[in-house]
């Protein structure tokens, strides 16, 4: 169908893992990628860089724009902004997808790494909206997606690692905020989260999951792809979920998304 093609999507975090996967996805479409990332040398731990994925999705199809970015440095995002609407002449697509973890307890979580994932999380998504929005209301189908969970109050997603639930929480309030201010104007802002682990490079240095437990980032990529294609001023400000917005394109066989085939799934956090 090609729905994308041509259009730019501005993608935090893409030099790898999810990000990277919604990128390839687009780049099916033959569409335009700017990956705002900071990773320019690869980690022995951490594989890909910007200039690595932007290789990846050139081959899969699509034009690729690598610009190393810290999202927590407001300049730094004005510069890439500007530089993206003027190599590609405008954005279409925001994906909030750059996000620290450290799934740590109130005593165990130095204020540095507080820092960074609430500079990374809440304020990034922030910044990055507020740059690309004057931009995308000259879009014709504008979306904000954003990868946050719903929010949920139930206190045991607090209990044992308050600062991560924290930063991703701020993640979801921009979502309910942003849809709402901007749905005048027909720009979409959504959530999108897994049911399920996700297995990235980023996961596996964490050591408490099983590989075989976890699905692709594949999932979430074909999830975003559906999204992203809806009418921004009828689909805006709603927090889904990958099996679900699957489900409702007509893909029902999930298994080749398992990392393991018949493995029991671990879910994901935040979900009940």
């Amino acid at each position: 169908m090609n729905e994308l093609r041509g259009k730019t999507l501005f993608i935090t975090g893409a030099s790898r893992g999810i990000g990277k996967a919604i990128a390839l996805r687009a780049a099916a479409d033959a569409a335009n990628i700017v990956i705002a990332a900071k990773t320019t040398e690869s980690h022995p731990r951490l594989p890909g860089t910007i200039y690595s994925a932007a290789e990846e999705i050139v081959a899969a199809g699509g034009q690729a724009l690598p610009l190393a970015v810290d999202i927590r440095d407001e300049a730094q995002i004005a510069a890439a902004v500007e530089q993206a609407v003027g190599h590609f002449g405008g954005i279409d697509i925001l994906v909030n997808n750059a996000s620290a973890i450290s799934l740590t307890g109130t005593l165990q979580t130095p204020m540095k790494r507080f820092d960074l994932m609430f500079g990374v999380n809440v304020r990034g998504s922030y910044a990055c909206s507020q740059a690309c929005i004057p931009h995308l209301r000259k879009a014709a189908n504008p979306h904000i997606l954003t990868l946050a969970p719903p929010p949920n109050l139930n206190p045991r997603w607090f209990r044992h690692h308050l600062a991560y639930t924290m930063a991703k929480y701020g993640m979801s309030l921009c979502v309910l905020g942003m849809a709402e201010e901007f749905r005048p104007e027909g720009i979409a802002v959504n959530a999108l989260w897994p049911r399920s682990l996700i297995y990235t490079a980023a996961l596996a240095m964490l050591g408490q999951v099983r590989p075989d437990q976890c699905r692709h980032p594949t999932i979430l990529a074909d999830a975003a792809y559906y999204i992203l294609t809806r009418d921004s001023r009828t689909h805006t400000g709603h927090f889904f979920i990958d099996e679900e917005v699957l489900t409702a394109a007509g893909i029902t066989d999930l298994e080749p998304y398992s990392v393991q085939a018949g493995t029991a799934l671990a879910p994901d956090l935040f979900l009940d």
